[in-house]
């Protein structure tokens, strides 16, 4: 027997007719590659044996063949001119090629590349094919196959589906992520939002949106332009901000630029003035208004500040070049003055308050003549003099005080009435002993100590007069 290869045409419907036997030379070319291979029509004569009756179908004697089903015998088609074997086999091999078509999906249900709505879809045309099929062969095989990857493919669609809710809420918390950081931008007041970090910030925000839009999950339309409408409206709120600080910054950065366009002429008119101290505080003065004027543009603020900064590095240098040769003369000046100080540490004790003076004025001329010392110095050197004068002095002090007649006549005086004073005070402590009175005999010897101990004191400072 001739393989068979291709339907003739006949009486039976397209999709149904058999495939004729002729000559080879009468043939027409291969089927398409794409088709699965399956046995030919001998090959399957061979397998279903030599009574197809008792397998899955049957031919009667007028040729037509049936196939058998759970619902009984359904007619598939004839093979005009075949014996039954050849009739059978031909159908069977379209059966074949119906199965191949449902192994292909059952491979492609493995496959995580191909997407379940396709499988569906496949799954659905195939159900089609088999139900009223002209093939002969266990049709109800290939339903319950067709029914189990179809309950396969609906378990990935449902995984899928989920998948897809579950990446479609994470893409929306992502989108919702940048609105709230676009908006909490965009409500910062405006002289509290640092430009230089938050306008990068808010392009970055939305390039991640488009590329979102690009790449991530499709969200809800109604989601999506809600969220696009509350980030727009973020954007042009922060952009408007923007604009109007740009703008105030600019004016105030003129002013600013003017102000200190100004300090710098005045510390360039200062800068060679030989008035140290006023000059420097006027110095100080130009760098608090400087302080307070507020920046200009950065290029116009750093060539300002330069030029300032000369006319003050000008000033300083040379003052500081005066303090220095100061410096060198202070310390000379220093040198004398400690010969001096240990020339007038020499005179203490004071034996000779007379001689001690005289030689102290010519110390203090020499002194006064010598000058400045440095700063660090003239705190310890000065006390270190005047501690030396003090004592000079007091000596005198205390030798005027013990010279003058009027004060010796004072102690005098005192020691007459404390010895007045003392005799009334026994003669009461004699007639209070008498009386036996135990408090005016208290009273009376307390007051009398008290006089005596000054008497003594009077008696030894009119000793200091000689007296």
């Amino acid at each position: 027997e001739e393989p068979v290869s291709e339907e003739p045409a006949s009486d039976v419907p397209v999709s149904e007719q058999p495939v004729a036997v002729g000559p080879e030379s009468d043939r027409p070319s291969p089927v398409p590659a794409a088709r699965p291979a399956v046995p030919s029509p001998a090959a399957l004569a061979k397998r279903l044996g030599p009574n197809p009756a008792t397998a899955y179908g049957r031919v009667d004697e007028t040729g037509q063949v049936y196939v058998k089903t759970a619902d009984g015998e359904r007619a598939v088609g004839s093979y005009p001119g075949a014996s039954p074997q050849t009739a059978l086999a031909h159908f069977a091999r379209k059966y074949d090629e119906l199965a191949a078509q449902v192994a292909l999906v059952e491979q492609r249900a493995d496959s995580a590349d191909v997407p379940a709505k396709e499988l569906t879809d496949q799954v659905a045309k195939l159900r089609g094919q088999v139900e009223g099929a002209s093939v002969v062969g266990d049709l109800a095989a290939l339903e319950a196959r067709l029914t189990a990857v179809g309950a396969r493919v609906e378990e990935r669609r449902e995984t899928e589906r989920v998948a897809r809710q579950q990446a479609r809420a994470e893409a929306t918390a992502a989108r919702e992520a940048l609105v709230a950081e676009a908006e909490k931008l965009a409500s910062q007041p405006p002289e509290r939002i640092h430009w230089k970090n938050s306008a990068p910030r808010m392009r970055e925000l939305l390039d991640q949106w488009k590329e979102a839009q690009r790449s991530g999950p499709r969200l809800d339309r109604d989601v999506e332009q809600g969220l696009w409408a509350r980030l727009s409206a973020a954007r042009n709120s922060f952009d408007r901000a923007r604009r109007t600080h740009f703008a105030q910054l600019d004016a105030t950065q003129g002013e600013a630029k003017a102000a200190k366009a100004k300090l710098v002429a005045e510390a360039e008119r200062l800068a060679t003035s030989k008035d140290w101290v006023a000059t420097a505080g006027e110095f100080k003065r130009l760098m608090d208004r400087w302080r307070q004027a507020g920046r200009a543009g950065r290029a116009e603020d750093d060539a300002l500040w330069e030029r300032f900064h000369a006319a003050q590095e000008t000033f300083f240098n040379a003052k500081d070049a005066l303090v220095a040769a100061e410096q060198e003369e202070f310390r000379a000046n220093l040198v004398v003055k400690e010969a001096l100080l240990v020339e007038a540490e020499a005179l203490l004790p004071v034996k000779d308050i007379e001689a001690s003076k005289a030689a102290l004025r010519v110390i203090q001329d020499k002194w006064d003549k010598a000058g400045k010392v440095p700063r660090a110095d003239m705190e310890r050197i000065e006390k270190a003099m005047r501690r030396v004068e003090q004592t000079v002095r007091d000596a005198d002090d205390r030798k005027w005080a013990a010279t003058n007649p009027e004060v010796a006549a004072r102690a005098s005086s005192l020691v007459v009435q404390l010895e007045k004073a003392i005799a009334d005070l026994e003669a009461d402590l004699a007639k209070a002993t008498a009386s036996g009175n135990a408090r005016k005999i208290k009273d009376a010897q307390e007051a009398l100590s008290a006089r005596q101990q000054w008497l003594e004191q009077a008696r030894a400072g009119l000793a200091e007069f000689g007296g």
